[in-house]
Formats: structure tokens, sequence, C-alpha cells
């Protein structure tokens, strides 16, 4: 019979990607040092919770849980996953099911088996370069596709960086960026069947002063783009969470505000956090009915995109003379 771990030697010694796998999830891919899944906590369909097996840590993206833990060891998952649990009970769940069998864990192709590391806070890549947007015609041509390339200008960069670590040591990379209020880049791309999202540097809040008045607050750039398309002249200042795990941040920020219109996703994620917002600032206004029957602003934008009559359509001329050649 295998002998019970305490606190210290779970964390020490229990691989959390093979403690997943034993509650039988598996990661969908991996980007970089770490492996995304589909969230346990919360339902979802884009994998947004994300583990780095070289640490052995884990930080969910994609918001918050009943248990309010939005990342941490395998303890805190535990104690997420197991909410409202004890915290001496969730050891031992946790040794209960660490004395299963594995399986199918040496099979996982995206399981890297590596030694784990110490968490540093030394960064694994070097930016190059940052430029504005017309010189790098995939990232043009991903926000023309996104519907917000004309209100991108000025406000998205060209950001260019090389992995200086690791099996991608050498390897150089581009993507749209923004900047958050802590110095970092906030990334996104489409590589292949990919939303590619990444922070390189601290992540943080973007945050733009421009009422004194009134906010308006979004989980995502493109999500307050596609509102200012819609809102050229509008005067609000303005929030980008970047993660609605920074809520709080937001929160703090926004409480100056008179007027608060919040857009957050219409998901369980995005009704959680607003109801966490309304609870801290009950003047806020929950602005998602805007994008009824859809996830976000940017889904409801692409799909008025893709309605448009044949004569309104881009390149229409080169689609019709297109179905003539053989």
């Amino acid at each position: 019979m295998e002998t019970q771990r305490n606190a210290k030697q779970i964390k020490d010694e229990v691989s959390l990607v093979e403690f997943l796998a034993r509650l039988g999830h598996q990661p969908t891919h991996r980007s970089g040092r770490d492996l995304f899944y589909r969230s346990m906590l919360r339902n979802e369909n884009t994998p947004s919770f994300c583990v780095n097996d070289q640490l052995d840590v884990w930080f969910d993206h994609g918001g918050a849980n009943l248990s309010g833990i939005k990342g941490g060891n395998i303890i805190d998952f535990a104690l997420a996953y197991w909410h409202p649990t004890t915290f001496l009970e969730v050891l031992n769940k946790i040794n209960d099911i660490i004395s299963l069998p594995i399986r199918q864990i040496s099979s996982d192709p995206y399981r890297q088996k590596r030694p784990r590391l110490k968490g540093t806070r030394v960064a694994n890549y070097r930016i190059r370069d940052i430029k504005e947007l017309g010189n790098n015609p995939p990232i043009t041509k991903y926000l023309e596709k996104r519907g917000v390339l004309e209100q991108a200008q000025g406000k998205i960069k060209e950001v260019y960086y090389v992995i200086e670590s690791g099996p991608k040591k050498g390897r150089t990379y581009f993507s749209a960026g923004w900047q958050n209020e802590n110095g970092g880049w906030e990334l996104r791309n489409r590589i292949g069947l990919f939303e590619f999202k990444a922070c390189l540097g601290r992540k943080g809040i973007s945050f733009f002063n421009a009422s004194s008045e009134k906010l308006s607050i979004f989980e995502g750039f493109l999500d307050y783009l596609s509102w200012l398309k819609d809102n050229p002249n509008a005067a609000d200042s303005i929030i980008v969470l970047n993660s609605v795990n920074l809520l709080d941040i937001g929160i703090e920020k926004a409480k100056t505000y008179h007027q608060i219109s919040a857009y957050f996703d219409r998901d369980k994620a995005g009704e959680t956090a607003f109801g966490l917002l309304k609870h801290k600032l009950p003047h806020a206004e929950d602005c998602s009915e805007v994008y009824t029957g859809f996830k976000d602003y940017n889904e409801m934008l692409l799909a008025r995109k893709s309605t448009l009559l044949p004569w309104d359509e881009e390149n229409i001329y080169e689609k019709i003379l297109g179905t003539y050649k053989r």
C-alpha cells in the first residue's frame, strides 16, 4: 500500500499533468511551455485551462469557478476541483487518486516529460522589434478577418520576438499585440486551426483614460475594437481586462466612475464576472444584450460581416470571375 503523502510531499512529488490524467483529463494541445485543457472547473468550448508541466502550476484563463481559485499548485487545483471540500479531505482525496494505476499517460502526444524546474522570473523570450501595423501581411490579414483593422490602427502593434531557451530556442515569431499597464504585451494571432493567445511579460489590464464619468469595460481587446467600430465617437474611458481573472484590478480602477457599462462574454464566466462586478459596484450596467445570440461583441461583428449583400462583399468581382475559370 502506498504511503500517505503530506501537503509538502504532494507539491514536491506529484505531477499535476499525471494527476489530471488519472482524473480522466487530457490536454488538447501544447503552446510553448503550456498544455491547454478544456476547463474541468466550469463549462467551456475553447481550451483555456493551462498547465506548465515544468513548474507544475496551473492557471484558468477562462474565468471564475465556484471556489474562486484561479490558479496555483496541485493542492490549489484539488481545492477548486472538489470545492467545498476541506483541506484535509482534499489531501486524502489526492492520495487516493495517486494510488490508482496510471492510464495511458506515457502515450499522451502532448506530454513532454522533463525534470521539474523551480519557478523563476527569468523570461525565455526577447522582443526583437515593435512596429506599426502595415509591415506584416499575415497580421494585417488576421485583423481584417476579425473585422477591426481600421480600429486597430494606432492601438495594436506588430510584435516580433525570439525564444531564448528551451526546445524552441532560436525560433522567431510575430503577433498582433497591445500593451497592458504593466508593460507586458498581450498577443493574438491565428496559427492553423488555433487562435493563439499569449502574454509577453507581466500580465495586466489595459486602461485608456478619457472621460472622468463614463467607463466601458471589456474582457478582450478585440471586443473593445469591435465596439469602437459601432461607437466611433464615444468618449468613454476604457478598461480591457485581458483576462476575467484580473477583474479585481479592473474593479479597483472603476470605483471612481459614475456610469459603468460592461461588455462581457455571454457565457458562464462572463455572467460570473459581471455578478462580481455588480456586487462591488451596484451601478454597473450589463450591456451584453447588444449582442444577444452571440458569445461576444466580435462574434456578432463577424456574423454581421458575413451577411453582406453580394455587391457589398470585398473583392466580389474577383470571386465571380473565379467561378468561370476552368
